[in-house]
């Protein structure tokens, strides 16, 4: 039998499923107010999360198997590169060897350039090999920062087809050509050496002193010479790294001065970083989700961009008699089953999920909207219990039921007349999600930000189509 971890037991349900609320201390009664309490039944269900916004500043690169599940995740990105607004390089008579000599016609080179992943972090195996194609992104299809870009958008539309790679690269997530000394420096940060051809770089070089115009500013540089570049895993699993920032280098040479007496000469660094300001996005391909997402005897969480709990309400059995009686209180917990499968790649349970009425679920993220604790709600992993309670949603079971109310009356329709057009009306989403949050001067917390969890993670949840959990309900009324 697999093992169940303890299930969330408030104070007052120490008791049979009934109304009659003798048995119950912790409510007390006023001398005008009764208080009756149920329980009802409550089905779950995964859905696959489609259009999932990304809208994080880092992107993940590589390939992982979810030993618990057995689902693989796969992670490649694209980005373009910023550059300063009018970015100036030096006088082009000052890039020659000789600088006597007028060099009017002739190209300028640099000494080299490269790409620089940085990464604050990294999944699975430190000496797995992995083998990283580089490819850029057309003139014709550009990334544009005015649409949406969802972490399912196939990032290789943007690449004109037929055309090879620009670079190629095979790594570990430990890069063991770092003496062991220099990486265990509090100052050194994990980082990917990509070399591009030279070429390159003097394209870019030499682009400058005949359109100085197109370094303008970024919208510019990007469409008229650099759109940025697509990051594609080509073989290899086991490791997932979190590229914190991209840069793209370029190294050249330069004398400080024309003057006949200065042979003084300068290495210099031409950097275009992959920033807020310009577009990032990680392109996540999960494999097996179908299968878990169809199996009736759970609900799964998964991030990123993978699977969500779907629940339905009972609002119809909660009112059925209790017309004129308020709702004190609706928790509702949702208990994890332990791992069945622990070591070192066990992937993380989701931190924080929102919880958030299904057909809000795209215009939440992308609205960039936070909880109001009516129609949608956050709440954290809680350890001891081994499960992620709501402990107050009768606000949102009252504008539900109101809603439909209202909605019968507007229209004209019939009760199931009206459920038939608005299927989704009793229904919300169980989403893994990052969160920020602020504090004013009194130390009151509120929520300043809620995004999509893209961190690699997974829980499967007691319940399912086949194996409803349980919703409990606190009624008042006026004696």
């Amino acid at each position: 039998m697999k093992q169940l971890s303890a299930i969330l037991l408030l104070p007052f349900i120490f008791i049979s499923c009934t109304e009659d609320t003798s048995s119950v201390g912790v409510f007390p009664e006023a001398d005008d107010i009764a208080n009756s309490y149920a329980l009802f039944d409550v089905y779950t269900k995964s859905v696959m999360l489609d259009s999932v916004v990304y809208k994080n500043t880092y992107n993940y690169l590589g390939s992982i198997k979810d030993p618990e599940t057995n689902t693989d995740i796969k992670a490649n990105f694209a980005a373009q590169f910023h550059t300063f607004e009018n970015y100036r390089f030096p006088n082009r008579n000052l890039l020659f060897p000789d600088i006597k000599t007028n060099h009017a016609q002739d190209p300028i080179e640099c000494d080299s350039i490269d790409f620089q992943l940085y990464y604050n972090g990294y999944y699975g195996d430190n000496n797995n090999p992995m083998k990283l194609e580089v490819y850029p992104l057309s003139f014709d299809k550009i990334i544009d920062e005015d649409s949406t870009y969802y972490v399912n958008t196939d990032l290789e539309q943007f690449v004109d087809a037929n055309v090879p790679p620009i670079a190629t690269k095979v790594f570990t997530a430990v890069d063991y050509s770092v003496s062991e000394i220099v990486r265990d420096d509090a100052k050194y940060v994990s980082h990917m050496r990509i070399s591009l051809p030279k070429e390159y770089g003097n394209k870019l070089l030499n682009a400058y002193y005949e359109h100085p115009e197109y370094f303008k500013n970024s919208y510019t540089f990007i469409r008229k010479l650099c759109p940025g570049f697509y990051f594609k895993i080509k073989s290899g699993t086991g490791t997932m790294l979190n590229v914190s920032v991209s840069t793209l280098n370029l190294y050249f040479t330069y004398y400080e001065s024309v003057e006949p007496d200065s042979i003084e000469k300068v290495g210099a660094i031409c950097r275009f970083a992959a920033t807020p300001e310009v577009i990032q996005s990680t392109q996540f391909t999960n494999g097996n989700l179908f299968e878990l997402a169809n199996d009736n005897s759970c609900s799964y969480l998964k991030s990123p961009a993978g699977i969500g709990t779907e629940i339905t309400l009972p609002i119809n059995e909660i009112y059925a008699t209790h017309q004129n009686d308020s709702i004190s209180k609706a928790i509702l917990s949702l208990t994890r089953y332990n791992n069945s499968v622990n070591n070192d790649y066990t992937l993380e349970i989701p931190e924080n999920v929102l919880m958030v009425r299904k057909d809000d679920v795209v215009s939440f993220f992308k609205k960039n909207k936070i909880p109001n604790n009516q129609t949608s709600f956050c709440t954290a992993f809680d350890a001891t219990y081994n499960s992620y309670t709501f402990d107050n949603l009768g606000h949102l079971i009252s504008y539900c039921r109101y809603e439909k109310l209202n909605g019968m009356k507007s229209s004209g329709l019939t009760e199931a007349q009206w459920e038939s057009s608005h299927p989704n009306w009793n229904k919300v989403v169980i989403v893994p999600v990052t969160v920020k949050t602020t504090s004013d001067t009194y130390g009151n917390t509120s929520y300043a930000g809620v995004a999509h969890d893209m961190s690699m993670s997974s829980a499967r949840l007691i319940g399912g189509p086949d194996n409803p959990i349980k919703m409990q309900i606190l009624y008042s009324r006026f004696k």
